[in-house]
């Protein structure tokens, strides 16, 4: 009977020995959704802000009294001066690149006002190993897959290869690295006889890093697990990319290099997923994508070009037009089935404000058949023909509107259709490009 009773207590011992959990925010179409503003929204009474993957490849944009700061590589919660922000093992870091974004948003407003003694940098996360090497390597690749040109794949392709350099190399034996970094570009080099590396002037540039980042450096497993299990702490996970550029579930091979998924919190981070809390994905109210690929609701027409002007869709980190269609719940409800969104931020309402009518797709078809997934190949998402419902617009400005009540009725009810489709709340809706434009609903 005290065995029994020994065990008992050992499991709920095992129970509340959990701890803190993590609020997860990700985009659930191909980027660009409005995850900065979302994350800006709940850092304001947040202790921790992470990012677990990508590189800067990636652009979150926040607007904060009227001086709009552009992130790529830091965490966009580090403009809460209250914040720490971490960098995990899943980012790679182009550290050149990471100064020159803080230096840049420093400049912009106080928002970033002593940055380096809030960030945190796992001791795990690899290095853009050659400051251009990974970009130049990007020009090389045979296909084009509609990348940001920043090199991100080639770091992750070394990184897979195991032949990737990481910070904690780059701060333990300056001497070693150097004789790992040479063999690497000598590696490259000899694979394309073109390339031109100044391998000394790179590596002194490195080593010029070294006593800046030194202080930043943690061992990210164990500042993760401290953050975990000490004080109670609110801790949120900011998500680059999106669903549909995940590496492994996105539309393959038109994708990003990692999992920008749920599951890239766990593995970027080094944190078990039973501190997984709120998981919200973030929805824009039509639906965009940067660079090739398949693009079942895209409307090539006077709606596309509308949804771009108004929107003002054009890419952060690459300047490029996006390209814009109606909303497809068949996609955002794929990336609630990987993800298992908790609630959803509906962002940039305002710019449906001027159609008489709105389509939303609801199901596919492929080659005249229903089909109840969404499609793996691309071969066969071209082929997709989208099945649409057309909703009433409300041909009337939101953008003044702070609460749900002060939409429109047909505003409300596009609403309520994406939550009754998708079965998953609506939590904020985004009428506006500043923080104050964020509704909440509960």
């Amino acid at each position: 009977m005290a065995e029994q009773q020994g065990s008992a207590g050992m499991s709920e011992s095992r129970k509340a020995d959990v701890g803190n959990k993590v609020t997860v925010v990700l985009g659930a179409q191909w980027g660009d959704e409005g995850k900065g503003k979302v994350v800006d929204l709940l850092a304001q009474d947040a202790d921790m802000v992470c990012r677990c993957q990508g590189g800067n490849n990636a652009g979150h944009t926040v607007v904060v009294d009227s001086v709009e700061y552009d992130f790529h590589l830091l965490p966009s919660g580090i403009i809460n001066s209250s914040v720490t922000a971490f960098i995990g093992n899943g980012v790679v870091i182009h550290l050149p690149g990471l100064f020159e974004e803080a230096e840049k948003n420093l400049r912009k407003g106080k928002g970033l006002e002593g940055w380096e003694n809030r960030l945190v940098i796992s001791d795990r996360a690899h290095i853009a190993f050659v400051f251009d090497l990974c970009q130049v390597l990007t020009s090389y690749s045979p296909s084009s897959l509609g990348t940001t040109k920043k090199g991100i794949g080639p770091v992750y392709s070394a990184k897979a290869a195991r032949s990737g350099l990481r910070i904690c190399d780059l701060l333990s034996d300056f001497q070693e690295f150097s004789e790992r970094y040479k063999n690497l570009a000598l590696q490259y080099k000899s694979m394309y006889p073109s390339l031109e590396i100044d391998i000394d002037g790179e590596l002194m540039k490195l080593e010029a890093y070294v006593d800046r980042i030194k202080p930043m450096v943690r061992d990210g497993v164990f500042f993760m697990y401290e953050a975990l299990h000490g004080p109670p702490k609110k801790i949120l996970v900011e998500g680059a990319n999106a669903a549909l550029l995940d590496i492994d579930f996105g539309t393959y091979p038109f994708v990003t290099s990692s999992n920008c998924t749920v599951g890239g919190v766990c593995t970027g981070l080094g944190m078990p997923p039973q501190n997984v809390g709120e998981v919200y994905g973030v929805v824009k109210a039509y639906t965009t994508r940067v660079g090739i690929g398949a693009f079942p609701s895209e409307q090539s027409n006077e709606i596309g070009e509308l949804l771009q002007t108004r929107g003002k869709e054009v890419g952060v980190t690459t300047g490029r037009k996006r390209r814009c269609g109606w909303l497809d719940l068949v996609l955002v409800k794929y990336a609630h089935m990987i993800n298992g969104f908790t609630a959803l931020a509906l962002t940039k309402l305002d710019i449906l404000d001027i159609l008489q009518e709105i389509k939303v797709g609801v199901a596919y078809k492929v080659d005249n058949e229903c089909i109840p997934h969404f499609p793996a190949n691309q071969e066969v998402l071209q082929r997709v023909e989208v099945q649409y419902e057309t909703l009433p617009g409300w041909n009337s400005d939101t953008s003044a509107a702070r609460t749900f009540e002060d939409l429109p009725e047909n505003a409300q009810k596009y609403v309520h259709f994406i939550e009754e489709h998708l079965g998953v709340p609506v939590k904020w809706i985004g009428v506006g490009k500043s923080r104050e434009s964020m509704i909440q609903l509960f």
